[in-house]
Formats: C-alpha cells, structure tokens, sequence
C-alpha cells in the first residue's frame, strides 16, 4: 500500500532571497500561513493583489516580505497605511525585526506623536513610510513630503478605514501616488465600495481568499450571558476569579472603558484602559504592560479589535456587544492565536437578541446561551480616578462600605 507524504510548505520556495530567509530563520518563523504562502509569490512577481483575510492571519509578513525585498532592489519608497496608531506602530515594530540587518528606515506617521520629530524621520529619506491616512494628509498639505517616490502601496485593514471615514483621504492619497506602482490591498471583508475602489486604482489584481467573512478561529469557546448592565459588575467579578490568564475586555465607549478598568481594579487585578482619549504615550504604555504581564485586564474600545497582535489572550469579554457583527469577529479573534486555545464570553441584555441573531447569521453558528451563576453582591470601589491618594483611597473605601455610596462618583465621572 503507497503512502501519501504530506508535504508542509515552507518559505524556501516562495522566491524570498537568502537573507530575508535567513532572517526568517533567526525570528522562527518555519511555515508561512496560508495568506503568506499565497499572497508573497504574486507580489514578487509585481502583481497588484487583493487579499481577503481576517485578522491575525500573518498579513503583516505577507505585504512586508515583498516590500523590503523589492524595494532593496528597484530602490524608491514604500507606503503603508492602516486605520490606527496602534496598528500602524505594530507593523512597524515587524518591518525593523524584518530590515534592521539591511539598514532598513521606516518613519510612522500618526497623530499624538510629535510633528518635530516625524519631519526629521522624514528628512532622513525612510525606506517605508508607515502612517494613519489623517496624519499622512496633514504633511502632504504642509508640504512636509511628496509621494513621487512610492513604488509599492499597501492599504491594510482597508474595510476598517472605511467604517472610520478615512475614504476620502485615501482616495485623495491614490491620486498623488505614481500610476507605475504596485498596489496590494487587504481586507476582512469586501463591501462594494472596496470593489470599486480596487477595479479603479489597482491593475487587474489578483484576489487571494484565505478565510471568508465571519470566521472564527474552531479553538474559541463562546457563549453569552443574559444579563441586565446592573448585574454585569458581579458576574465580570465572578467570571475573573473562576478564569486565568490574561483577559480582554471589550466595551463600547470610552467612558465605559475607563468606569470598567476602574472597578476591576477594585476587584483587586492589575487593570489598564486603552480608547481614544487615552494620549499615545499612554495608550503605547497600555499596550506594552499588558503584552508583558504588568497589567492582567486590557479593558479597551474596539480601537483595539483589530490587528493588536497580544499572543496568550485566555479570554475575551464583550462587555457590550459591538454595534457592528463584524466588530464582534474581530474582537474576539484577539483569543486562540497561533493554534492556541481561547474563550469569549459576551454579556447582552434583554433587548438585544437581534443583534445576537445578526452575530450568529455571520458567524453561522450558534451561541450558547449560559444560565447565570449564583451572584454575590459584591460592592467594589471604582478606582477609574488615577491619582488618587493612599488616603483619599481609603476613607473612600470605608465610606463606600458604611453608606453604600461613594463619595467620589461624582468627580470621577
């Protein structure tokens, strides 16, 4: 009897030269994913490339690969741009992993950062220029820098930039850039006014397809508990306790965001809070305690739902559901990464099972419905207010525990 070898593919063979593969080698990355295994070959050649892939995919290989190794050889510039600071520095973070042997020179274009110190990034004559849309628009308004040198461009998380209301100025950024350039776009979905957009910008692209909209990763565990927003505080308290592990929690504003990380630290874990409000010095600081243990609970706006890449995510918490199903995918693709194994766990109210119904229409399963847990009323004291003194701490406490009230709420609203 003949026995089939199953051959596993690996990056020897997808036309990346010796020294970016021996830089692979050194960051351990053996086999690529299907999106890098598809989508690295079509750009070498110098194909456009459309690629549809959900988060945490291995996109950011995909694009950068090609980009470092054609632009070290036809020279020019390359531009990518994504939807938030966040992302943006993450990308950054993989190209210097990928180029910093080959003297490779990024600048990142977001707002929050000093303009100073972008303009003289921008002097040195970068390599790769990473930016927000918004932020790329204010310097090329300022006549900080030109495009005409732009080889390659990529639009990553290109449906997310058209939910924010960032197509306009990237419309207004096509224009600018050379025709002769190679365009790769990458999506999680492909809403028509994507489609549109890539048949009027791209040339005959290629369309690589690795995960279709809605899926979720087979290894997370979902369910969703039906519960009142008064109950919510005592069943995360008990939900906390019972799990281990780091724990993102999404909620749906910011102000939401802050009052939650606030109560969880009352509940005695280290929590921090990442939205919009929050400046990038912070929100960088956020990001970077919570991927190296100091903070157990990211508590965070969707901002963060999609391509934060924070490996070893145990269990994520809608707190409230997302407006968008969509949003939901993403957010709770933040678990089960990299064959890991993860838990989501969403609270709805009442009023909400339509939108429970329009998440399992997506996602084409459905969620389990859990029974709530005998609850214990738990009076936490929100420490939301940074600054507070030891003192101030403690008599708030105690009266909270005396009254029921906490003399704070109001200034810390």
């Amino acid at each position: 009897m003949t026995q089939t070898k199953t051959i596993m593919p690996n990056f020897d063979n997808l036309g990346i030269s010796l020294n970016l593969l021996e830089v692979l080698g050194k960051l351990h990355f053996s086999a690529p994913t299907p999106i890098q295994h598809q989508c690295i070959p079509a750009a070498l050649e110098g194909k456009d490339v459309v690629g549809i892939a959900q988060t945490g995919t291995g996109k950011t290989l995909a694009f950068g690969i090609p980009m470092i190794q054609l632009l070290s050889q036809n020279k020019g510039q390359g531009l990518i741009l994504l939807p938030t600071r966040e992302l943006a520095l993450q990308v950054d973070e993989v190209l210097h992993k990928l180029g910093k042997d080959f003297g490779l020179r990024t600048v990142v274009l977001i707002g929050g950062a000093s303009v100073g110190s972008q303009i003289q990034a921008i002097k040195r004559n970068p390599h790769i220029i990473v930016s927000t849309p918004g932020r790329l628009i204010d310097h090329l308004q300022q006549k900080n820098l030109h495009l005409d040198k732009i080889k390659m461009i990529v639009l990553d998380e290109a449906d997310r930039m058209l939910d924010i209301g960032f197509m306009p100025q990237i419309k207004q950024i096509l224009a600018l850039v050379p025709k002769d350039r190679q365009t790769m776009m990458f999506s999680a979905t492909m809403p028509k006014v994507i489609a549109e957009m890539a048949a009027r910008f791209m040339k005959t692209p290629w369309r690589i397809e690795v995960a279709p909209a809605g899926t979720v990763a087979t290894q997370i565990e979902q369910e969703i508990f039906m519960v009142p927003k008064e109950n919510r505080i005592n069943l995360l308290h008990k939900i906390l306790a019972d799990n281990h592990g780091s724990v993102l929690i999404f909620s749906r504003t910011k102000h939401g965001a802050k009052k939650i990380a606030g109560f969880v630290r009352g509940m005695g874990h280290s929590a921090v809070e990442i939205h919009s409000n929050r400046s990038l010095a912070q929100r960088q600081e956020a990001l970077a305690g919570f991927k190296n243990g100091k903070y157990r609970v990211l508590v965070a706006t969707d901002i963060a739902a999609r391509g934060i890449d924070v490996t070893g995510i145990s269990l994520v918490i809608n707190y409230d559901l997302p407006n968008n199903p969509d949003d939901y995918v993403h957010r709770i693709g933040r678990t089960a990464r990299a064959g890991a194994t993860g838990k989501a766990v969403s609270f709805a109210g009442s009023d909400e099972k339509f939108v429970i119904r329009q998440i399992e229409k997506l996602i084409k399963k459905t969620i389990p419905v859990m029974p709530i847990p005998a609850l214990t009323a738990t009076r936490i004291v929100s420490r939301a207010v940074t600054g507070m003194r030891h003192g101030e701490q403690a008599r708030s406490t105690r009266t909270f525990q005396r009254t029921g009230r906490n003399p704070r709420r109001r200034r810390s609203n």
